[in-house]
């Protein structure tokens, strides 16, 4: 295949084509040709052979930012087939083939549409092929060839990173570096001079310099002094094509800082300075502020301030206030006008922090004079003490002198001081005190059980400027007086065994005072010598503030006494000294052998009888179970049924029987025996059995004629018809009686029951005759009497 290059258009592209052509000459001269560039034709078998060197090619040339009228020419495809007849047809493949590279079919001519752009895309990759435009059929392997964008200087250098901040400190040496700036060009650094920078600096001469070929700033002077000047802009510039004419620039600002170093000592702005202090001025508060000047910044400035010389450095301290770098003056004693009107103090300020490379412009502090006038102003009373503390006894009458304090105007004029308690708690209204002298004084009874120390402010105020106030603390201790005789420390339970043996000790007591230490212990404990010698215990002191309870006698017996009462005496150490009494309560108990208690209670009595506490307890439970049967068996008796049939022996009229001595007839009116000898009349006439009937008396000869009309016989097999077909009768074969006398005899009825429904005209009252056993009878029989009469 043969490459035609395109044709130089103007003297300008003179040079271009012909780098160009060698360059592609070059580059054809270096082919090597393999195997795997060679596709076989459709069809055809392999065959070995060394393949044509002019199908094989490596790459094209095409100017980038073509601007012209027409494509741009970029090369020609010839096959050895060719013989220029047009029978050859060239077919190009790839990227961009088409759309940005077209090619002439007949020719292989290959030309370019567009403007490329290398910085974009630096090649195309492309197929190539020769085929029979009458079969179609390869004439030629297809074969891979580039063509690549030929770059040309059209961007120019750019600074990514800027603008630049930076610092450096002042003072530094010459040449000390700032910072490296750096420029990038995007045309291609292999070829020609399109991508070659060189730095140069537009602003910020002569100060500072730029290296042209690595792009590091550094410093242009000695000694550059912050202070003077802090900020510096310089503008550096970058130009390709190495700085030649017609070459393209970029700039960059970089703003430079300097940064303090401590060069400069801290100055007064005056040598001498007044302050006035008023004498009122409270002890650690600020009365004044001096501050000296340092050029410097951050901690550079930092300084402190003291006090070196003067009459009053005793009286004044001085502080660094670290936010502001001011002194603080402060006082740490009183002023007194009337003592000394003025001070002098010799205040220095100095540097904390110090850089020793600039030692020789120092010394870094710097001293001013500071004189202090004390001014004179109108003082409270001034007390001669700061606080005091007094003493008072105990139950002192009303009115008795505690202490004095004392205050004076600390003023020239001396003016009267007149005194108050402030009453601002309860312990203030305890005492007063005297206006003019100061004299405190008791109002109420003291009692030092109940309160031992008050606490009271006395304020004091001149006469003639009342709003003036001091105030002192006075603390007052109520001093003992033996007024509270001792007393048992508690309540003793004191137990003596009935084992006990003579001169056992069963307890140990003590005693408390209310009093104080000197008036209370030590104490003293006794039996009351008028009372007689207790024969059962005895007391022992044991010289330590205790005393032992100790028994006199064998054995106890709780049977014979289980209490007993011990008087005692006790003493304490005051002066006078004073006594109580109590009174010992002992209680007598039953004890194991080792002499722990085993029980004080009455119900162990039962034990002297060799019974113990499990045995009571069975012996209650079989008392329960016992009740328990008795109550269960009664229950059982009293929901116990009477059986429904009755035996021939319970077949029986209604005898109701009395313990006294009867009541006769009356007797039997408590149940209605018509009932039973005339069955019509139950039916009818119905009487309650709880109380007494009131029974209308007929005439006889009607009740005969009534009992001689019912059929008894069917008045029988009524009921008893009823009764089967009842269903609420029991299940079980039931008696039932009914008893009927039968017709009335000539002789008539020997019995009395009957006399309760006929009238009777016998005379009763001669049972009142037959003594006092018949007195009850005459006396029911009389009232029926009465009752029949009426």
């Amino acid at each position: 295949m043969k490459i035609t290059s395109t044709s130089c258009i103007c003297p300008v592209l003179v040079c271009l084509c012909f780098v160009q052509r060698c360059y592609g000459t070059a580059h054809h001269s270096s082919i090597k040709v393999t195997r795997n560039q060679t596709k076989h034709i459709e069809g055809e078998t392999e065959v070995h052979h060394r393949p044509k060197r002019g199908w094989v090619w490596n790459q094209f040339f095409v100017l980038e930012e073509h601007m012209g009228p027409d494509p741009q020419y970029v090369g020609k495809l010839h096959s050895n087939s060719d013989k220029g007849d047009g029978s050859v047809k060239y077919i190009l493949t790839g990227e961009g083939a088409g759309t940005i590279f077209i090619i002439d079919d007949t020719t292989g001519d290959i030309h370019s549409t567009k403007s490329l752009d290398r910085e974009q895309k630096t090649h195309y990759v492309l197929h190539a092929q020769a085929i029979d435009r009458r079969t179609n059929k390869p004439l030629e392997p297809e074969s891979e060839f580039i063509i690549k964008v030929q770059d040309i200087n059209d961007n120019a250098p750019k600074f990514t990173d800027g603008p630049y901040i930076v610092t450096v400190p002042e003072m530094s040496d010459m040449g000390t570096s700032v910072l490296q700036v750096t420029a990038t060009d995007a045309d291609d650094p292999t070829y020609g001079n399109s991508a070659r920078v060189v730095y140069s600096i537009l602003q910020g001469q002569p100060y500072f310099s730029v290296d042209p070929k690595t792009g590091v700033i550094r410093t242009a002077l000695h000694n550059m002094d912050r202070e003077a000047r802090e900020h510096y802009s310089v503008v550096i510039q970058a130009k390709d094509m190495a700085g030649q004419v017609g070459g393209l620039s970029g700039s960059t600002t970089v703003n430079i800082t300097l940064t303090d170093v401590n060069d400069n000592p801290p100055r007064f702005p005056q040598k001498h300075y007044q302050l006035y202090v008023p004498e009122s001025a409270q002890v650690g508060s600020a009365v004044g502020k001096i501050k000296a000047n340092d050029a410097d910044t951050g901690s550079n400035a930092d300084m402190t301030y003291s006090i070196i010389n003067g009459d009053g450095i005793g009286i004044f301290s001085i502080s660094t206030d670290k936010e502001t770098r001011e002194g603080i003056l402060s006082l740490k004693k009183p002023l007194n006008y009337e003592k000394k009107k003025s001070y002098t103090l010799t205040i220095e300020g100095a540097n904390t922090h110090l850089d020793f490379r600039f030692s020789h412009l120092g010394p870094f502090k710097d001293a001013t004079m500071l004189k202090i006038i004390v001014g004179d102003v109108d003082e409270p009373p001034l007390f001669s003490m700061p606080s005091y503390v007094m003493e008072v006894y105990e139950n002192a009458k009303i009115g008795t002198v505690v202490g004095t304090v004392l205050a004076q105007d600390p003023d020239s004029a001396n003016s009267l001081v007149r005194y108050f308690i402030d009453h601002s708690g309860e312990d203030d209204r305890v005492f007063n005190i005297d206006a003019n002298s100061g004299t405190i004084r008791t109002t109420k009874v003291l009692d030092r059980e109940e309160t031992p120390w008050y606490n009271i402010t006395v304020a004091a105020s001149e006469t003639d400027n009342p709003g003036l106030l001091s105030h002192v603390t006075v603390g007052i201790r109520v001093l003992d007086v033996n007024d509270n005789p001792p007393e048992l420390a508690r309540e003793y339970d004191i137990v003596v065994c009935e084992n006990s043996k003579p001169g056992q000790v069963i307890h140990t007591i003590s005693a408390t005072d209310k009093d104080d230490f000197a008036n209370g212990p030590r104490f003293n404990f006794f039996l009351d010598e008028r009372l007689s010698i207790n024969p059962n215990f005895t007391l022992k002191d044991n010289e330590d503030n205790t005393a032992s309870i100790l028994t006199r006698r064998r054995r106890f017996s709780r049977t014979i006494q289980d209490v007993y009462y011990l008087p005692i005496m006790i003493s304490d150490g005051g002066i006078p000294s004073l006594s109580s009494s109590s009174t010992l309560t002992v209680r007598v108990c039953a004890c194991e052998r080792d002499g722990r208690v085993r029980t004080c209670h009455a119900e162990a009595f039962l034990s002297s009888a060799g019974l113990s506490t499990g045995a009571l307890i069975a012996i209650l439970l079989c008392v329960v179970i016992l009740l328990a049967i008795v109550v269960l068996f009664i229950t059982l008796r009293r929901s116990k049924k009477e059986p429904l049939i009755i035996s021939e022996e319970d077949v029986r009229e209604n005898v109701v029987t009395y313990d006294d001595e009867g009541g006769g007839e009356e007797d039997t009116e408590a149940f209605d025996i018509t009932a039973l000898r005339n069955p019509s009349a139950a039916e009818e006439l119905k009487y309650r059995r709880d109380i007494r009937p009131e029974v209308k008396l007929t005439p006889r000869h009607q009740t005969l004629s009534t009992l001689e009309s019912i059929d008894v016989q069917e008045f029988i097999k009524q009921k008893l018809a009823e009764a089967d077909l009842d269903p609420s009768v029991p299940p079980y074969d039931s008696l039932q009686t009914y008893a009927y006398e039968g017709q009335r005899s000539e002789a008539g009825s020997i019995s009395s029951l009957d006399s309760a429904t006929t009238q009777s005209d016998q005379d009763y009252h001669y049972l009142g005759d037959w003594g006092p056993e018949f007195k009850k009878l005459a006396k029911l029989y009389g009232e029926i009497e009465s009752e029949r009469t009426t």
